[in-house]
């Protein structure tokens, strides 16, 4: 699945996300803003869509969202605007694997239901370690796949409509621990019924003179 089949897949979507998928991520989304309004300073959600989380952000972040898509990004900026919401920094079309932040920007940098979308999933794992600081947080959510039963089986069924439908059924948990920098915290499912799961990974605080030194 390429960078074009990703922009139609979500120009497909962008007019019914809100009642479809949308609707299903619910509770995830929701737990990992709740973690995130524990913290401070800014934050960057990347495949921010619709925008469907921005309204639960606490006031006190700065929030910078961006997506691929620019009609997913247009009904974020009308939620923006409808909602009134004032900590929304910044919402920009912006490709995850090539981010456009200087290192070490943000506290926390959060994808939900990310990077089984994504062309090159490892190579958004590096760009979202990039620009966060040391000691700041990365945290996924989103659908791993699994080898056994009933679900295993649809799962790889599924798999050759993943440009049609916009992401990848077969997608295993080794695909985002590709960054030495990134501790694992903590992994968890999620509901409904544990098709999700969160991720939380800590910046190792030595990467910034440890990428110093290598400079």
């Amino acid at each position: 699945m390429d960078e074009d089949a990703v922009r139609d897949a979500y120009r497909r979507w962008a007019p019914v996300y809100d009642y479809t998928f949308g609707m299903v991520s619910t509770a995830g989304r929701r737990h990992a803003v709740e973690i995130i309004n524990s913290s401070s300073g800014k934050v960057l959600e990347v495949g921010v869509g619709t925008g469907l989380s921005l309204p639960e952000y606490k006031p006190h972040l700065d929030i910078t969202g961006i997506d691929l898509a620019p009609e997913m990004l247009e009904k974020a900026r009308e939620r923006v605007k409808s909602e009134g919401l004032k900590n929304i920094s910044a919402l920009k079309v912006m490709d995850a694997s090539n981010l456009e932040f200087p290192d070490a920007t943000f506290d926390t940098v959060v994808g939900m239901y990310l990077i089984t979308v994504v062309p090159d999933p490892e190579k958004v794992m590096r760009e979202l370690s990039r620009v966060t600081k040391p000691g700041g947080e990365v945290m996924l959510v989103n659908h791993f796949s699994q080898e056994d039963g009933v679900r295993g089986w649809v799962e790889r069924r599924m798999a050759p409509f993943a440009d049609l439908v916009g992401w990848h059924s077969v997608f295993d948990v080794s695909r985002v621990m590709v960054c030495p920098e990134l501790k694992l915290m903590d992994r968890r499912s999620l509901r409904p019924m544990g098709i999700f799961t969160m991720m939380r990974f800590r910046k190792d605080t030595g990467s910034a003179s440890q990428q110093q030194a290598a400079e």
